[in-house]
């Protein structure tokens, strides 16, 4: 089972005293087994935290649906009463339990399965185990990976350019002899992007790892249109920051306020590179992009 990419689930827990058919085993009141093998004091993870976890998932003791293995979880709305996310709110840092789940339940609505697997019976035991190592909060982690992707990209920009000198050297006196043209007066950022506010907006600017919301239309420096949203009339949706779109994009998006209007002006090392994108955008190409950030999350 692809357990790592599963969104689980979190909700408060309440014990039942009553015995239970597992030995050593406590029962929420929503039909969730529990037995904690080491606990510890402190803090809970809160809905949407993102959970270092070792977990193994396995039936009758004896057939294994996820091997022992150590991953990352995410602790959303729980899916049924009873299910594993409650007893991933149960867990505090360095704590480690075993859960018994309704199998019927966690196949068809955590696995998204359309029936419980032949093989298996209603009646059969799903218990997972599980160790706690850590978990923060979900834009934390973002934090993390944007910050390696900085460093990565700027690792990956030197070698390019070192390795393409004289193309670079092109493409930084094309970049400025079409801004002195155009009469574009604007201060480039430490890695070379240049950004000219069209429309103020008195909003916030996005942190990194957030989702924003951008209209954008791109375009070549001889005003060929290579690619538009406000033509599909549907913004892009990206997570800001951790590579998911060009890094003069990341960096650039970044600078703007929700609401505001602008135009980054993109040299290639931030943009497509010594390998371009399609057959729109040439190698070495820096790039226009007229850009709105209408929204973040």
């Amino acid at each position: 089972m692809a357990a790592a990419a599963m969104l689980l689930s979190g909700a408060t827990s309440s014990c039942n005293s009553e015995k239970t058919p597992y030995s050593g085993y406590e029962k929420t009141e929503s039909g969730l087994y529990y037995k904690f093998h080491e606990k510890h004091e402190g803090e809970t993870p809160q809905m949407g935290d993102l959970l270092e976890v070792s977990i193994q998932c396995t039936v009758n003791d004896s057939i294994d649906i996820i091997k022992r293995t150590k991953n990352m979880m995410k602790l959303n709305e729980p899916l049924f009463g009873g299910d594993l996310s409650e007893g991933l709110a149960m867990l505090h840092k360095g704590d480690s339990a075993s859960f018994i789940v309704n199998i019927d339940s966690t196949f068809i609505m955590m696995y998204r399965q359309p029936s419980l697997p032949s093989e298996f019976k209603s009646t059969d035991v799903m218990r997972y185990d599980i160790k706690l190592h850590d978990f923060y909060p979900e834009i934390v982690y973002l934090q993390g990976i944007a910050s390696q992707m900085k460093m990565q990209n700027a690792e990956r920009i030197a070698s390019m350019k070192a390795a393409h000198a004289d193309e670079t050297a092109k493409a930084a006196k094309t970049l400025e002899t079409f801004m002195q043209k155009n009469g574009i007066v604007a201060e480039p950022t430490e890695s070379g992007l240049f950004y000219v506010v069209t429309e103020e907006s008195a909003g916030e600017k996005p942190e990194v790892g957030r989702k924003v919301k951008v209209h954008y239309t791109g375009k070549l420096l001889d005003g060929t249109v290579f690619d538009s949203s406000v033509e599909r009339g549907e913004p892009i949706e990206f997570l800001l920051g951790i590579g998911q779109v060009i890094p003069g994009w990341d960096e650039g998006i970044a600078m703007m306020k929700k609401g505001e209007k602008g135009v980054l002006y993109i040299p290639y090392y931030l943009a497509y590179g010594d390998s371009g994108a399609g057959n729109m955008i040439p190698p070495f190409s820096n790039l226009i992009f007229e850009v709105e950030l209408v929204d973040f999350e």
